[in-house]
């Protein structure tokens, strides 16, 4: 197999998911098992994705449409840009690999923070591309230090804003310095998936950077904050040169009917989202106040989980919590081996999180 298969394909460590609650259940012969570890949206899907899901559920035989016409349209009008200026992907992850296979070549270098999502990694990778990853400062993504790590082999780099573990943002006049900055033969990636929740006035409006005709793309998805994860559906925001360019390596149907129509049907759900923001809200308050009155180091966040210190191994805090059928996520396989990460979950689920740390602090 080393002959046969790309070289690069071997400098891959493959990524890994959160566990499933059916698997938790299957192998601890438990039961209301709780996932607090893919910072999904604890109240579901819209309930208008819902209907409509059911309502094209008997037209899956025929293809959908490959240019998703109209939930380009709408996107378009709710973000004040052109239909052209959009693609979709069979979730982030499908677009981020789209940028690879449009962008780098194996000379190329991307620059990313670290820790953040893997998966910029792993777009590089694939195509045989080296990725730079600059420190977290405070754990928040450095600007000051990606810029000066800019080289000539430098092709993308990878803002996450709210940055995955972290919570925490970059704000509007760090992004507008950092801009400055950068050559005009570098793309730049802001991935938003949690921007929907950002609550802090300083977040930084990047498709204004799209409206200049800039070298950026913005990453958006459906599957946090409008709950359909399980579709599989995101969206890039770029200059229509750009997206262009994605389309000649998309897939021709790489986002599939139901996922298509949800969305859509999710968009029109204003009520749904004010209620999901508002939970997390509250739920992170009372986190919080837990965490606090524990003496619990946590990182203050923008979007729908939390990072936090319990002082212990995470594997270990992880294996004790699996028992008492709560998931979260370890903060080892983010470099931070004593951290934990949790998804701010419904008033239930997160009072049975606290009562389950308590169990292992104690």
């Amino acid at each position: 197999m080393q002959d046969l298969a790309r070289e690069e394909i071997f400098k891959i460590k493959p990524y890994v998911p959160g566990k499933p609650v059916e698997e938790v259940e299957r192998e601890l012969g438990i039961t209301d098992v709780i996932k607090l570890a893919s910072n999904e949206n604890p109240l579901g899907p819209s309930p208008r994705a819902i209907e409509a899901i059911t309502a094209f559920a008997s037209k899956v035989n025929a293809y959908p449409d490959g240019n998703c016409f109209y939930l380009k349209k709408a996107l378009a009008a709710g973000l004040n840009c052109a239909p052209e200026e959009i693609v979709l992907g069979n979730g982030s992850d499908n677009l981020l690999m789209l940028l690879g296979a449009t962008f780098l070549n194996p000379a190329d270098e991307i620059i990313m923070g670290s820790p953040s999502f893997s998966e910029y990694d792993f777009s590089a990778k694939v195509m045989g591309a080296k990725t730079v990853k600059v420190p977290l400062k405070n754990f928040t993504y450095d600007l000051e230090g990606i810029a000066a790590a800019l080289t000539d082999k430098t092709k993308i780099v990878f803002i996450c804003n709210p940055n995955n573990p972290t919570g925490t943002i970059v704000t509007a006049a760090e992004v507008e310095s950092f801009m400055r900055e950068i050559p005009d033969n570098v793309l730049v990636v802001f991935d938003e998936a949690y921007y929907e929740y950002v609550g802090d006035a300083a977040y930084p409006d990047s498709l204004q950077y799209v409206r200049e005709n800039k070298n950026v793309i913005v990453l958006r998805t459906f599957s946090k904050i409008y709950g359909l994860a399980g579709l599989r559906i995101g969206y890039g925001v770029a200059p229509k040169e750009i997206i262009s360019a994605i389309n000649r390596v998309r897939e021709p149907f790489n986002v599939n009917l139901l996922a298509q129509k949800a969305a859509l049907a999710a968009l029109s759900d204003a009520d749904f989202l004010e209620k999901s923001r508002a939970v997390n809200a509250e739920g992170k308050e009372m986190l919080y106040d837990v965490l606090l009155a524990r003496g619990l180091e946590f990182v203050p966040t923008e979007a729908n989980f939390i990072f936090v210190n319990t002082g212990l191994d995470s594997q270990e805090v992880f294996q004790k919590l699996l028992r008492q059928g709560v998931i979260v996520r370890t903060g080892d396989i983010f470099g931070h081996p004593k951290f934990i990460r949790v998804t701010v979950g419904t008033p239930r689920e997160n009072k049975r999180f606290i009562a389950a740390l308590e169990k292992v602090l104690n």
